[in-house]
């Protein structure tokens, strides 16, 4: 094979290229292919490629984008530069160069080869393909040493590369030979949703590249005489796979075969899920014969659930967790339940048992979890002696017969058919009952939950809410520790008697019972309790050492809370619109929300002052509490607080050394404020127009606001740290406070006192005491002789004045 090649460099200056780096160098090749050459070529570029991958563990093969092919005459030479290789010589330059692919060519590079025998089977046929094929292709060669006039040179730094990282070989994988049978092609479509479509190219292939079966085998490129180099070993592969759901398995069989094998490993199909999918009797058998040891299966929402679910009891002898639903099952799908021993859940979720008109048996004797949710069934017998969670949960059965001796978990949760009978007797039968769900079952009495309670010695989690019938006045719980009561409209003041008689109770939930006026309770484990939408709810309350979470919302009525605990940490009361009285003895109280609780008075102040019963608050919030009119809060350990729209207040008097943050927005009545002492670092009072009396003692404050006070006419500002003061449009603020200020505050660095027509100049020669004055606004304040200014404030940069 011939071929002739035209080297066109491109350089700048001869002494530049020398010495710089070529690994940019632009090599244009023309070859020029003869029929027998094309053959060869072929040949040569995949034996060569594989020789490649083999010896080298480092470098990438790749092409670049064929240009368009031009044919020219037999033996079409062409002028310039050129040399002619032999044919050993090719072969030691495939062997050497290593072909970047952009990165198109590289998703498809087995078009460049199918491209090749196009051009060879159409040159067979006469034509233009008689006189030979000229090709044009650019390659784009990372040179590492420099430019040589010779081929043979240039491919020496290729050579380096790969003796260098010979020691770096990863194990080489024959892959993308893969021999799909309908196996796995029949997985792909059963894991698709019912409604997806599932297009060509998601169905595997066996000829991924090159012709299809069609073509000659001269044309045709055949994957096996691929290898490629995988970066995974097995046992890591498998770790990554792990990570994958069933579509993505399905997917990635597709690779390789190394990737096929690690795919379909049984490891990975233990829970053979085909929820909401679409898979046909034949597809599940296959894939019960191919992974006979697994142990879960779910063909909820598939087709023909019946023999679906049939097939999996009786094939998979390790079978221990089944779910299905959306659909009808017959009878005799649970009679064969009972010969697949190694079943322990079993979960039917929306289906039609039986025909409906008859009973359903379900007897198994290690069935240890059993779900029949939103099912539609005339009557069910369960006799399961390890039973231990039963749910009939929104079903429609009128009856059910229990025989589970160890049953701890029953939910009948809107089970509206169930007679107040039938649920008693249900119940009764489980003796070591725990929990017992039956909300939204109406026709519960008072006498079948007095029942329950005295064989079920165990109880200890009840949920009867939107049980209207019942009130417990007379019930006694004493192991009780979780009580759910929504919507419960015989739950009454008295009903409390009887649940204070739970000693254990953790969990106390009473939303929405309207004719519930107080709850008083002394329980030494109550943890939780929630009070939401009790229209007459007026009195609340508690006592209990572990109380941590107290839920009141919406209780319109609710006037006095007194609470006693040891856990408490936050308290939250927001828009409690008729609370006037509030009790806390509350040791590890931090954060209280008395938000918009309208009817709080100025009594509140001692409820959170020292020794009031919270030691340790740090966090207050009273915005819109618009009744309080005085706020004096004295305490060592307050940090933040907000008064935030309580428009009432006229006085505030805050003594907390380490309050940090107040918020006195629209404050808008406010007249005499007084912090001392205080830890705030910064104040803003302008909000406050009609504030008269201001005294602040602030150790750490560094900025203070008074822009807008207009009235305020007695000020003592005690900040020994103050650096800027604004007391701009501060009319009645007169010589002897701005005196005082000075004195007590000698680091101010920035003093505004723009329309101040008070301050005279005596008043100016105070500012001698501030030796760290830089700027000094007197805009507006009718001064006219500013001598004592400048025999004062020796360091003044800036200085604001009008006549």
């Amino acid at each position: 094979m011939k071929i002739w090649c035209f080297l066109f460099l491109c350089f700048g200056e001869e002494e530049e290229d020398r010495n710089c780096d070529n690994s940019n160098l632009d090599i244009r090749y023309h070859f020029n292919f003869d029929n027998k050459g094309m053959e060869a070529m072929r040949e040569g570029i995949l034996e060569n490629g594989s020789e490649e991958v083999e010896n080298d563990g480092s470098e990438l093969v790749s092409w670049e984008p064929l240009g368009n092919g031009s044919v020219a005459g037999a033996g079409g030479d062409r002028p310039g530069l050129g040399f002619q290789l032999g044919d050993e010589r090719v072969n030691v330059m495939e062997n050497n160069v290593n072909f970047y692919f952009n990165q198109e060519f590289d998703e498809k590079s087995e078009d460049f080869l199918k491209w090749i025998d196009d051009l060879g089977s159409s040159s067979t046929g006469g034509g233009r393909g008689s006189q030979g094929v000229k090709v044009d292709v650019e390659l784009n060669l990372g040179l590492g040493a420099e430019s040589s006039s010779s081929s043979s040179s240039m491919m020496v730094p290729w050579r380096e590369d790969r003796s260098r990282d010979s020691q770096n070989k990863r194990p080489k994988v024959h892959s993308l030979s893969l021999d799909w049978g309908s196996h796995f092609e029949h997985e792909i479509h059963c894991l698709s949703p019912v409604h997806e479509n599932v297009s060509d190219e998601d169905v595997p292939n066996s000829s991924i590249m090159g012709g299809s079966a069609g073509n000659d085998s001269g044309g045709t490129l055949k994957i096996d005489d691929f290898e490629v180099r995988m970066d995974l070993t097995d046992d890591l592969l498998h770790m990554v796979f792990t990570f994958l759901g069933d579509i993505d398995l399905c997917r990635a069989a597709r690779v390789c075969r190394q990737w096929r094998e690690a795919s379909s490993h049984e490891d990975f199909w233990r829970y053979l899920n085909f929820e909401n999918r679409y898979i046909s009797p034949q597809q599940f058998d296959d894939m019960c014969r191919r992974y006979p040891n697994a142990t879960g299966v779910n063909v909820y929402g598939t087709p023909a659930i019946n023999s679906l679910a049939m097939k999996a009891v009786s094939s998979l002898r390790n079978l221990e967790v089944l779910t299905l639903g959306k659909g009808q099952l017959g009878e005799s799908f649970f009679l064969m339940v009972t010969d697949c021993h190694a079943l322990k859940s079993l979960t039917v979720n929306d289906a039609t048992l039986g025909n409906g008109i008859q009973e359903i048996p379900i007897f198994h004797d290690r069935l240890h979890d059993l779900q029949i949710v939103k099912c539609r069934v005339l009557r069910v017998s369960i006799r399961c002696p390890l039973l231990e969670t039963l749910s009939l949960k929104r079903s429609s059965m009128p009856h059910a017969v229990l025989n589970c001796p160890l049953l701890r978990d029953l939910d009948i949760a809107s089970c509206h058919k169930l007679s107040d009978a039938a649920i008693r007797s249900a119940a009764m039968s489980c003796p070591l009952l725990e929990s017992l769900d039956m909300s939204n079952c109406s026709s519960v009495s008072d006498e079948t939950v007095r029942e329950i309670a005295r064989v079920c010695v165990n109880l200890t989690v009840l949920d009867a809410s939107y049980c209207s019938n019942i009130s417990l006045e007379s019930v006694r719980l004493p192991m009780l520790t979780v009580l759910k009561l929504h919507s419960c409209e015989g739950i009454t003041s008295a009903s409390m008697v009887a649940i204070a008689h739970s000693h254990s109770l953790k969990i106390l939930e009473l939303d929405n019972c309207s004719l519930l006026t107080s709850v008083s309770l002394d329980l030494a484990h109550l943890e939780n309790i929630r009070l939401v939408h009790c229209r007459k709810f007026v009195d609340l309350n508690l006592r209990s050492s572990v109380l941590s979470s107290i839920t009141v919302s919406n209780c319109p009525s609710l006037q006095r809370i007194n609470i006693i605990s040891n856990a408490l940490k936050k308290l939250v009361l927001q828009k409690q619109e008729s609370l006037t009285w509030l009790a806390l003895q509350c040791p590890f109280l931090q954060e209280v929300d008395l938000t918009e609780c309208e009817s709080l008075t100025n009594s509140i102040c001692k409820v959170f002052s020292d020794g009031g019963g919270c030691p340790v608050l740090r966090s207050l919030v009273l915005d819109s509490c618009e009744s309080l009119t005085a706020v004096s809060f004295c305490s060592t350990s307050l940090v933040n607080l907000s008064l935030g729209g309580c428009r009432a207040i006229t006085s505030v008097e805050l003594r907390c050394p380490h309050l940090e943050l107040v918020s006195l927005d629209g404050c808008d009545h406010l007249e005499r404020a007084s912090f001392y002492p205080v830890g705030l670092k910064s104040l803003n009072l302008g909000i406050c127009p009609k504030l008269n009396v201001l005294h602040i003692e602030a150790p750490q404050m560094v900025s203070l606001e008074l822009k807008g006070c207009g009235i305020l006419s007695d000020a003592s500002i005690n900040c020994p740290l103050l650096t800027s003061l604004d007391a701009s449009f501060c009319s009645q603020l007169k010589d002897d406070c701005l005196s005082a200020t000075t004195l007590s505050c000698p680091l101010i660095e920035s003093l505004v006192l723009m329309s101040c027509p008070s301050i005279c100049p005596i008043g100016l020669l105070s500012l001698r005491c501030l030796p760290n004055l830089t700027y000094l606004d007197l805009s507006y304040t009718f001064l006219v002789n500013l001598q004592p200014v400048f025999d004062s404030c020796l360091y003044l940069k800036v200085i604001f004045f009008t006549f």
